[in-house]
């Protein structure tokens, strides 16, 4: 009797709100998520139905240049995606994810644009800049802790819960797709048809259904313990780690001495051991062997190795910041692009950002196909039980996105033609090309996306070590940040750079019929090439992590082992394990070869 009472909590640790041992029948996996997968629906509706049309707005109705509205948009948009790394530690360290999401969702509620249409003072200006940055802080407490909540509504160490959980992150993006096509459908053209006032109110509105919606679901969720110290801080973590390898870096190194503690510490202390295995960063091992002062302090392994995790998603997410850059066009320069061109469809002028949508479509299209068709055929033919490894998915969404820009590129070229043929050179010309030649780059950055982006999010989320995954997440949504900062950096140098040029003609001018938009998008396309074939090389030298599971003594029932043989050429082979019967440890090696 004790053992079944034993079995209907979690095993992972996981409380209800009031600290108590979550019960594993009445709480979490898709009963929880399903509330929070319909809060980011709705709150993608919101953000999108400001970012989606922003570059417009500016250019419109506050009469602001080109050039400074493709900067000001992405310095707003980098600024949400970059507040998360304060709101993921506070949440990490402090005060859990639950609570932090809540105030700041306060912040970012009372906080969205008003709409107040076409402010005519630099006072209201201001405002409305004040409004866009402080709904960026309102952000960072949301966007990387209700997706990492999600994640943690399945327990790791529950065969059937863990296995569900692959399929998370591709549902959740699902939903936070179709969020964003409504804001581009429907939003962008209240916007430039109606209101601009009624087109920001809606959002709003969409916004506070999407908290009603989270905080009805709060008697089903889980909640993992926050914990404090060293694995809570980051880079106070990597410092220590960092500091003791270089102290010790006279000391020979010897494999058998390292300090580490036994697993009944680990299990006391409801964390995970990490394995010894990494063969890169071998000088950080220093740092693990025993102190020589006896009141000093050495390093375990376990710290050891999540210092080399934290290195080695650092090394990845700096491949991720071109495709990131390449991105942040899509809310600027192709929606400037598109106000070009031929917009009329059977007599309606549609808004040149409402090509987005197509992006969108493509991603809800490709999920299901993807989750439900490819995975199953790779994983017949790899062993791998996501059917492809984490960065192999990340590097075809890096290849569809290289292709993306090359498709813009040409279609560019050929808007340049049209321009010529019809001496279409004023500000305020149509070129007499359609719209839609403008549908493969949208459609490609679309099914790119359903390998890049959902496999970035749950790259960072898997590879972060335990305590961290807030913070792991903030990975994702940094790269997002300074992508659109670099975005903003390249736009103002080049701009600069080629105005000061002979014909004294910016590529990216004002007026977009005369400029050279076709040689920006050829040095990006040089920039998404030379990123590409660094990731590779990157990938292929990447390792896993490998840990223990422990649960502090009981069988985790259902759950094998899993262990990858790194072979030559960067291949690798899953060798299955039988159960582990009636031992306080479970080995679970997470490695997959890329």
């Amino acid at each position: 009797m004790e053992e079944e009472a034993k079995q209907e909590f979690t095993k992972d640790g996981s409380v209800d709100l009031r600290g108590r041992p979550a019960v594993a029948a009445r709480t979490g996996r898709w009963k929880a998520c399903s509330f929070l997968v319909g809060y980011e629906a709705f709150e993608r509706m919101a953000f999108y139905g400001v970012a989606a049309n922003l570059v417009v707005y500016l250019t419109t109705e506050l009469r602001e240049e080109t050039v400074s509205s493709v900067r000001n948009v992405n310095n707003w948009t980098g600024s949400v995606w970059m507040t998360p790394i304060a709101g993921a530690y506070i949440a990490d360290a402090f005060l859990g994810r639950f609570w932090t999401f809540t105030v700041s969702s306060i912040i970012y509620l009372t906080c969205t644009p008003d709409g107040a249409c076409a402010p005519a003072t630099r006072s209201q200006v201001a405002f409305f800049y004040a409004a866009l940055y402080t709904m960026a802080i309102g952000a960072g407490g949301t966007k990387p802790n209700i997706s990492t909540f999600g994640a943690d509504q399945f327990d790791d160490f529950d065969a059937r819960e863990s296995r569900t959980k692959a399929s998370f992150f591709n549902w959740w993006m699902f939903s936070s797709f179709t969020g964003g096509l409504v804001a581009v459908l429907v939003l962008v053209y209240v916007q430039e048809n109606v209101g601009w006032g009624v087109g920001y109110a809606i959002p709003t509105a969409g916004l506070a259904l999407s908290l009603l919606l989270f905080y009805v679901g709060t008697p089903f969720y889980r909640h993992k313990p926050v914990r404090r110290g060293a694995a809570a801080s980051p880079a106070r973590l990597v410092g220590r780690v960092f500091r003791a390898a270089f102290a010790n870096r006279r000391r020979q190194l010897h494999g058998d001495q390292l300090h580490e503690h036994d697993a009944a510490w680990y299990a006391a202390a409801g964390t995970k051991r990490r394995l010894h295995h990494t063969r890169g960063y071998r000088f950080l091992d220093k740092a693990a062997l025993p102190a020589a002062a006896a009141e000093a302090e050495a390093c375990t392994v376990t710290e050891v190795e999540e210092v080399k995790l934290i290195t080695g998603m650092i090394v990845v997410w700096l491949t991720t910041l071109v495709p990131c850059t390449i991105w942040a066009q899509v809310n600027t320069l192709f929606v400037k692009q598109g106000t070009t061109l031929d917009r009329t469809v059977g007599g309606v002028r549609i808004p040149a950002a409402s090509l987005g949508s197509f992006i969108t479509i493509s991603m809800l299209l490709s999920i299901p196909v993807y989750d439900r068709v490819l995975v199953p055929l790779a994983r017949r033919r790899t062993g791998e039980p996501r059917g492809i490894t984490l960065l192999q998915r990340l590097g075809v969404g890096s290849a569809l996105q290289v292709a993306a820009v090359a498709c813009a590129c040409l279609v560019e070229l050929r808007r340049m033609r049209a321009i010529r043929a019809a001496s279409a050179t004023a500000a305020r010309d149509t070129v007499p090309m359609s719209i839609f030649w403008m549908l493969p780059q949208y459609i490609l950055i679309g099914v790119g996306d359903v390998f890049s982006s959902v496999g970035i999010l749950e790259f960072f989320y898997e590879q972060s070590p335990q305590g961290m995954q807030s913070l792991g997440t903030t990975f994702f949504t940094s790269g997002l940040g300074v992508g659109n900062f670099l975005n903003s950096l390249l736009v103002t140098a080049v701009d600069r750079a080629t105005r000061g040029g002979g014909a004294g003609k910016s590529w990216i001018g004002d007026n977009l019929n005369d400029s050279h938009l076709d040689y920006y998008y050829a040095f990006l396309l040089l920039l998404a090439v030379i990123n590409l074939a660094v990731f590779v090389w990157v990938a292929t030298r990447y390792e896993y992590k490998k840990e223990y599971l422990s649960d502090g003594g009981d069988v985790v029932a259902g759950m094998a082992s899993r262990e990858t043989e790194m072979a030559g050429g960067g291949k690798g082979k899953v060798v299955e394990r039988s159960k582990v019967i009636d031992a306080p440890l479970v080995v679970v090696e997470e490695v997959r070869a890329v």
